[in-house]
């Protein structure tokens, strides 16, 4: 039976995290979010990693348990993302990387071979080190051969293995002879599946999707889902990433993320590809350099044209005729998010919370009212304004402001003065997630 993951988080060890990251707060939440697999982020932090041991359970498959709950409730997986930040080749390189581990033994072993190298763990859940990318995936098979190593949010300009400031412009620059090793990339908020298809070096690894969240609503906002079964543990998980067998993603819209187009943001300078084309990467109002988005990267970097894909969407699923083996992946909009604009107020205030807690104990997970429950059960529950916002998320009729230089775009589902209620009644079909 599949499975969702959220393999990309981070605990209150982390800088500029909520406080309220802990391991029942995480179990919560993923439950609230319809996630089965959630990665604990941070094991290398020595004071989050005494709290991992002390609440999880190893359960003989590679995932962990919490708590009383034992095998009924949420599973853990140890991760990590670390940031790497040395010189190669006489340049400066900075790339974040995700690392698993399939239990306490080998995370302790790759914390070990870290400290040997005068690293320092205890100040950031996600530690700075001088560690080149390529060594890091040396010490983490050597820790443990079934550790799984994948490039953090690929794209992201300043730490994504594909951004204009990493230093590279290829796994296979960057990783060298052990590029085989590296199974997958991670497409970050500012990137979707079909944007990474567009690279061929990348034809052979799998891309996943995770929420990189840095507080509890923000889980699940992109995560993936297994074929596998969730007994099949670990290593379940490590064949689908290796061979990419994954069912599909759920993303957040890229132009949602931060770093979607070029642009300078303190001079509100934004640029399409084809106006950075015209225009060039100086900010013509400060004569800076732009900050280049990911956008502008993806032409830069692309061995096809977005075309040759051949993008097709079935009943919300977005796959590629041309690559029918890519498996396909679907746009949603947060819950809260939904809910705020219905509301009219931030999705952090108690009524959204309210609301979203009685939609989800009345008919199911997050993920089960955005994708399955039929629009005419939402309005019975939160009447007919929130069911159509649901409604235009599955049809992808929405407005998107897109993000750059470190600005989130922004999605609307209404246009300013739309009422937002249709008084006919609206069916859309129950969906499965990837059928």
């Amino acid at each position: 039976m599949a499975y969702v993951a959220d393999l990309h988080i981070h605990s209150r060890f982390s800088r500029a995290c909520s406080p309220q990251l802990n391991v029942p707060n995480l179990a919560e939440w993923a439950k609230l979010k319809g996630i089965d697999v959630l990665g604990t982020g941070d094991f290398l932090h020595p004071l989050w990693f005494a709290e991992l041991k002390s609440q999880l359970k190893e359960d003989g498959s590679g995932f962990l348990s919490w708590g009383s709950e034992g095998g009924e409730g949420i599973k853990f997986v140890l991760t990590v993302e670390i940031a790497s930040m040395y010189s190669d080749k006489g340049r400066g390189r900075r790339v974040h990387n995700l690392i698993f581990m399939p239990d306490f033994t080998s995370a302790e072993a790759f914390q070990k071979a870290l400290l040997s190298r005068k690293a320092t763990l205890g100040s950031d859940g996600r530690p700075i080190v001088g560690t080149s990318s390529k060594d890091l995936l040396s010490l983490a098979l050597q820790a443990s051969e079934k550790a799984l190593f994948i490039c953090s949010h690929a794209w992201t300009p300043w730490f994504g293995i594909f951004g204009s400031q990493s230093g590279y412009d290829s796994l296979e620059e960057c990783f060298e002879d052990l590029t085989d090793y590296v199974y997958g990339i991670e497409t970050g908020l500012s990137s979707d599946p079909a944007m990474n298809w567009r690279i061929k070096e990348l034809d052979n690894k799998s891309i996943v999707s995770f929420s990189d969240a840095h507080s509890l609503p923000n889980l699940g906002r992109e995560a993936t889902v297994f074929n596998e079964d969730i007994s099949d543990g670990f290593m379940g998980l490590w064949e689908a990433v290796r061979n990419q067998k994954i069912a599909g993603t759920i993303e957040f819209y890229p132009e949602e993320g931060k770093y979607h187009y070029t642009g300078h943001r303190n001079c509100g300078v934004r640029y399409t590809p084809e106006e950075t084309k015209r225009n060039g990467e100086v900010c013509p109002k400060c004569g800076r350099g732009l900050t280049v988005g990911v956008m502008e990267r993806v032409e830069v970097l692309a061995t096809r044209e977005n075309v040759q894909l051949k993008i097709e969407n079935v009943q919300g699923v977005i796959k590629s005729k041309e690559f029918p083996n890519r498996t396909g992946y679907r746009m949603l909009v947060p819950l809260l998010q939904i809910i705020a604009e219905a509301f009219n107020t931030a999705p952090t205030t108690q009524k959204v919370l309210n609301e979203y807690k009685k939609l989800i104990s009345t008919l199911g997970s997050e993920i089960k009212v955005l994708t399955k429950v039929s629009i005419d059960d939402i309005a019975k529950i939160s009447g007919p304004k929130i069911a159509e916002g649901v409604d235009k998320v599955r049809k992808g009729d929405l407005l998107i402001d897109p993000g750059f230089d470190g600005v989130y775009g922004v999605v609307k589902i209404w246009q300013s003065g739309e009422s937002g209620v249709d008084e006919k009644k609206v069916e859309a079909p129950q969906l499965g997630l990837f059928d």
